[in-house]
């Protein structure tokens, strides 16, 4: 069985990835994360996760690659992460009362054979018609400046929240691993029986 690389430097996906019970190394991927002119957001983040496993492919020659890549959309526009407590505090104003997509791209690259394989999973947050102290409250509490959309879903966050609709909860957090272990078993490497 090839090894795997995780081609992210993310502690969330590499904590996901670790859920597998798999052993892998994790190595940071060189993709330029510019958006073409207007390419749309499930189309981006299918390409991004594909260059970022790609990339790695002479360093790693004989592995399976992961790549990943997300973004969160809002009214049709790509948000991401507020790095400051206002741009959060923005997000999450301009979120209340919405429905957030977030659309995450997976890509399974086969370094020795060449074979690719790459999915976009889609994902709805719906979020609750929120008030500005509970917004201030929660941008206090978790910090959630390095965060897509200006929340964590596997901590407080789920407070934001209505309801989530997605084949998988893990997509939320940045990697897809039901996707993942279809792609994994499709190279003849399957986590139940490793």
């Amino acid at each position: 069985m090839s090894q795997i690389i995780l081609a992210s430097t993310s502690p969330y996906r590499r904590a996901l990835l670790e859920k597998l019970g798999l052993a892998f190394e994790c190595a940071a991927p060189q993709a330029d994360e510019t958006p073409h002119a207007g390419e749309a957001p499930r189309h981006l983040v299918l390409r991004l996760a594909q260059e970022k496993a790609q990339s790695l492919a002479d360093k790693y020659p004989q592995h399976l690659i992961i790549g990943s890549d997300q973004v969160c959309v809002l009214d049709g526009e790509i948000t991401g992460k507020p790095h400051t407590e206002e741009n959060a505090r923005q997000q999450l104003m301009k979120a209340r009362g919405n429905i957030v997509t977030f659309y995450t791209g997976l890509a399974l690259y086969n370094s020795a054979t060449g074979h690719l394989q790459t999915e976009c999973e889609p994902f709805d947050v719906h979020f609750r018609h929120l008030s500005e102290p509970e917004i201030d409250d929660y941008i206090r509490k978790e910090r959630p400046l390095n965060c897509a959309g200006s929340f964590k879903s596997e901590g407080l966050g789920i407070a934001l929240f209505e309801r989530l609709e997605g084949r998988d909860p893990n997509t939320l957090v940045g990697l897809p691993l039901i996707a993942l272990c279809q792609m994994l078993r499709r190279e003849q490497c399957n986590p139940l029986l490793s």
